[in-house]
């Protein structure tokens, strides 16, 4: 949610109308089954790969999906997809019994829990379907024969050394993601205090969690502001935070003067950045991952090796360097 490094993990349950409107002409794009593809491996050919993310809706998950269908047609693989319509356990859970009842040869997934999900997809992978674990993973290392991310905790600390130098190295921060247990957020917030903690001038406040609601992050940017008139920055875990945040300094007045660095380069956070609101984006590469799952899939349908660890391109955005090409690449899409 992811999901997770600014989550599978790797989000993200509210988006404005109009881009709710392009996910879900988006989503029922990349559900229909591609076509297959003029040349496969041996062993490819035919073979029907599912794929279930987080948050259906979410540009990240979109621009993953669209990757990865692209990906499978060009192997002359069967693919469908699928999301969560929230990032929610009891949400995801009927979707993965759904596909398991199927039997599809491989299932690409972004759990939304490192532990709950777990008994679901044993279940799947016994029955011979091949599993590749994308943006967010469980803690059973059994479960999966690829697990593709970003270093989530590398980008958190690239998050607190950009957030530092914009906050002039002092004044309170505070971290508000979207809940615990999701592997990529923990791991971004790991890597973010312990990066904070190399600046003395500042001080980290205890995190808050808005379980992915932009309305209750800005509840809290607000509250938060209140009680520390000296906040100077913001870390917000994932897109929906970041929007949040954005919108609830914009209601206090603090737009631009409290600092936030945000994770992923959705539609929306690169509207907040162009016009202040948020001063760091920390991109990840969906695309690379939903296009490696697919090609580590394919490589076991034909016997091949697997790589069983894969980490994925991470960049900051920023105003100035928005409009580099090489970086302009990383923001996501709203639609295949």
């Amino acid at each position: 949610m992811s999901s997770t490094i600014l989550p599978t993990p790797r989000k993200r349950a509210l988006l404005t109308a109009a881009l709710a409107t392009l996910a879900l002409a988006a989503t029922a794009s990349c559900s229909s089954s591609a076509s297959p593809g003029p040349a496969g491996a041996g062993g490819v050919q035919g073979k029907k790969i599912a794929m279930i993310t987080g948050v259906k809706s979410d540009p990240f998950y979109i621009t993953m999906t669209c990757a990865a269908q692209a990906e499978a047609k060009a192997k002359g693989i069967s693919f469908t997809a699928d999301g969560s319509a929230q990032w929610d356990v009891s949400v995801q859970r009927p979707l993965i019994d759904s596909v398991g009842a199927s039997h599809p040869d491989g299932l690409m997934i972004s759990p939304v829990d490192t532990e709950a999900l777990t008994p679901s997809l044993r279940q799947i992978q016994g029955s011979g379907t091949k599993i590749a674990l994308v943006d967010t993973s469980v803690t059973d290392s059994s479960v999966g024969i690829t697990r593709i991310s970003s270093d989530n905790e590398k980008g958190g600390q690239v998050a607190a050394d950009a957030l530092a130098k914009q906050m002039g190295q002092k004044g309170s921060a505070i971290v508000i993601s979207v809940k615990p247990g999701i592997s990529t957020t923990d791991a971004r917030i790991k890597g973010f205090t312990e990066e904070m903690a190399k600046y003395p001038g500042i001080k980290v406040l205890p995190t808050l969690y808005d379980n992915d609601l932009p309305a209750t992050a800005a509840s809290q940017i607000q509250s938060t502001l209140a009680a520390h008139p000296d906040l100077g920055g913001v870390f917000a875990g994932n897109t929906n935070t970041g929007q949040g945040v954005a919108t609830g300094l914009a209601q206090a007045g603090k737009q631009g003067v409290v600092k936030v660095a945000a994770f992923d380069a959705e539609p929306d956070e690169i509207t907040a950045l162009k016009n202040g609101t948020l001063q760091v984006l920390v991109a990840q590469d969906p695309a690379a991952i939903g296009t490696e799952a697919v090609d580590q899939l394919a490589a076991a349908f034909a016997g091949k090796p697997v790589q069983a660890s894969i980490g994925t391109t991470m960049v900051a955005i920023t105003k100035d360097n928005l409009n580099d090409p090489q970086i302009a690449k990383y923001v996501y899409k709203a639609a295949c």
